[in-house]
């Protein structure tokens, strides 16, 4: 059987489906009790206008921003929410996030996503010009987008439910991107996959850089808690992470005041480049896992900010195609991915939401045998080439 589709959000035709269920079990042969996708507009203050697809498949839940760039918002399990707490309220409508004010962090108006996209143009600290203008700012202008067309799939046969849309990044004589998104989900899973491309709208050529900056805090994260990586190579961001480079895996408890710190590292594939990275609780009795390939996304960053819960205790881990350092530097090092004249690329991401041991047992497993026979390098300074200075 062929699969059911609905349209929900298309600019060109302004159609858009208003609070309401979009697809429900009773749709769905064979699908899950439970399972239903329902679109919600939120109205006051700083969400006004923002628009939230709401996948359950049965067993994982999951939040999809229309206006935010198609950022994931949270995610549940059961009662057990993954993401963190912001002490931005959001999700904030992109009409109040004003990215490229002078400081070049107007992005941090309207952060509060479990996994948001940095880029396209670029994704890292912001960058200014001789006379102190913001040319990139920080993370990029992608994730504070609203989508122009967003589709909803169910493949009967299949058992998957698949969101996907369009957003547009262009500036008149400047970079000109589309992103073509989509996040599917199988009945009863507890993961989900993100597929990516990014086109080249322009007759010349182009570059784009992306970074899933994926987010978690508490109840995930605690004392105690580890990130398990097949590193080949582990280089503290600056001499305050340096500090800390004998514990850069692992993560204390809440403190007032604490700054952040970074690591950038590469990481081991398999045989076709696939790897995998585990976050677990301190107990290992709950985790997330990232899945994705090294060839496309080739630099991982992990960020550590384990300030107070009220200022946002949360952990970043981030697989990019780059460092995110400035544009330019990063551009000067190669960490880019053209794009030839109306060229496209893709990228793919793959998280995994674990609620119990043996599941995160499983990925810490998977882990430990894309490591076998191999060597991890740790520098315990910043490396040239690797850091801006």
């Amino acid at each position: 059987m062929a699969a059911k589709s609905w349209n929900v959000v298309d600019a060109s035709s302004s159609s858009s489906v208003e609070e309401s269920t979009i697809v429900s079990a009773k749709d769905i042969q064979g699908a899950p009790e439970s399972m239903a996708v329902t679109k919600r507009v939120y109205s006051g203050g700083l969400s006004g206008g923002v628009e939230i697809i709401r996948v359950n498949n049965g067993r994982l839940v999951f939040d999809i921003l229309v206006n935010r760039g198609l950022s994931l918002w949270n995610a549940w399990i059961g009662d057990f929410k993954y993401g963190w707490q912001s002490p931005v309220k959001g999700p904030v409508n992109p009409e109040h996030v004003h990215v490229g004010e002078s400081s070049g962090l107007g992005w941090l108006d309207g952060f509060d996503e479990l996994m948001v996209r940095c880029g396209l143009e670029s994704n890292g600290a912001p960058e200014f010009d001789d006379d102190g203008r913001v040319l990139y700012p920080l993370h990029g202008r992608i994730a504070n987008k609203p989508a122009s067309k967003v589709d909803v799939s169910v493949d009967e046969d299949a058992g998957t439910i698949t969101v996907s849309g369009e957003v547009l990044e262009t500036r008149f004589h400047f970079a000109k991107l589309k992103l073509t998104a989509s996040v599917t989900t199988s009945f009863g899973s507890n993961s989900l996959r993100i597929d990516d491309t990014v086109k080249n709208l322009s007759a010349s050529a182009s570059a784009t850089q992306m970074l899933y900056h994926v987010n978690f805090g508490v109840p995930l994260l605690d004392a105690g808690s580890q990130v398990i990586a097949p590193c080949k190579t582990i280089v503290p961001r600056n001499d305050h992470a340096a500090s800390g480079i004998d514990n850069w895996n692992s993560y204390g408890a809440p403190e007032a005041g604490f700054e952040e710190q970074v690591y950038f590292t590469d990481l081991h594939g398999d045989k076709d480049g696939e790897t995998t990275v585990l976050l677990k609780n301190a107990h290992g009795t709950r985790g997330a896992s990232l899945h994705y390939n090294v060839h496309q996304l080739p630099c991982f960053s992990m960020w550590k900010n384990t300030t107070a819960v009220e200022d946002g205790y949360v952990t970043g881990i981030e697989p990019g195609t780059n460092y995110p350092n400035p544009r330019t530097y990063e551009g000067e090092h190669g960490r880019e991915t053209p794009l030839d004249p109306l060229g496209s690329t893709t990228f793919s991401l793959g998280i995994g939401f674990l609620e119990n041991e043996a599941e995160v047992t499983q990925q810490e497993s998977a882990v430990a045998k894309l490591l076998e026979g191999k060597d991890t390098h740790v520098y315990r300074k910043p490396r040239k080439g690797w850091c801006a200075p």
